[in-house]
């Protein structure tokens, strides 16, 4: 069984970031649904890494809007 992460990163301004190394495939969505669920915020941007088009387990990150500031 190989290591899964899950790397968060917090800005000054709110926005979170994450990244799921360890997984391949389109299964990282599902590995960070609760993530997103927790966070409520609206998904900025998912971009995808190249693991996530090899076969099953991923990686990709994916921003969040923080807190109820338009800024």
């Amino acid at each position: 069984m190989h290591k899964q992460e899950i790397e968060i990163t917090i800005s000054p301004s709110g926005e979170v970031s994450f990244q799921v190394k360890g997984v391949k495939g389109a299964s990282c969505v599902a590995e960070t649904q609760f993530l997103e669920q927790a966070l409520g915020g609206a998904v900025l941007e998912r971009e995808h890494t190249p693991e996530y088009y090899q076969q099953p387990e991923d990686n990709y990150v994916t921003n969040y809007a923080g807190g109820d500031d338009d800024d």
